[in-house]
Parts: C-alpha cells; sequence; structure tokens
C-alpha cells in the first residue's frame, strides 16, 4: 500500500493521486492540512526523500516570510517544527511505499514508487 500526504485543493496532489488510482494501487490518502505529520514522522520522511528540511518547505506561502523561514541559522529542527505548527509550508503531494518516499512534481514522479 501506499502513503499520499494530501491536499485536495492542490491540482499537483489531485493529479498524482488519479494517477496512482489509474494504475491500480491500493492508497491511503492523509490529508496533513487536517491530520498533520509529527516533528518524528517529519524526520523519517526526509530521510526516505533524502532531503533537508529546508528543501521540503514552501517558500512562497505567507507563513514562510512571516516567521523568517528563510533564516539560515535555522537548523532542521527548527524548520520542521514550523512545518508541524504550519503544515501549510510542507510541499506536496509527498507518495511513500517500500521505505522510500517522493514528492509528486511532476505527478508523474510518484509511478517511480509503483
Amino acid at each position: 500500500m501506499l502513503r499520499i500526504y494530501h491536499n485536495n485543493r492542490c491540482s499537483k496532489s489531485r493529479a498524482a493521486l488519479a494517477l496512482l488510482e489509474q494504475h491500480g494501487a491500493e492508497v491511503e490518502v492523509i490529508n496533513y492540512l487536517d491530520t498533520p505529520p509529527s516533528a518524528a514522522e517529519l524526520a523519517v520522511l526526509l530521510q526516505q526523500l533524502g532531503m533537508h528540511a529546508r528543501e521540503l518547505l514552501r517558500r512562497g506561502e505567507a507563513e514562510y516570510q512571516a516567521l523568517g523561514l528563510a533564516d539560515p541559522a535555522l537548523d532542521d529542527d527548527a524548520l520542521i517544527a514550523a512545518m508541524v505548527a504550519h503544515p501549510k509550508l510542507i510541499e506536496r503531494p509527498i507518495v511513500v511505499a517500500h521505505g522510500k518516499a517522493v514528492i509528486g512534481r511532476p505527478p508523474e514522479a510518484v509511478l517511480a514508487l509503483l
């Protein structure tokens, strides 16, 4: 089973979910704005993605500027805490399977997990 951290208001997230379903994948949908991942879950996701926390931030969100997240002195723990408190900052969609994760941008990137 695949897991998708999904935002139904996001066209890329909807497209990635549709692609997975078209390919017959069984998908657990986590509406991460309603059920944000914990700091520990985000740390695991970052490891599976092979990314640092800063790379997972949506820099175009108002919260990014308001919280001063561009500050290079902020470490991964501080950035993860910001994403937990403000899940809108998390890049989407994230799809997880078999101990690996990808960001569905472009949506076709999720097919690598099938």
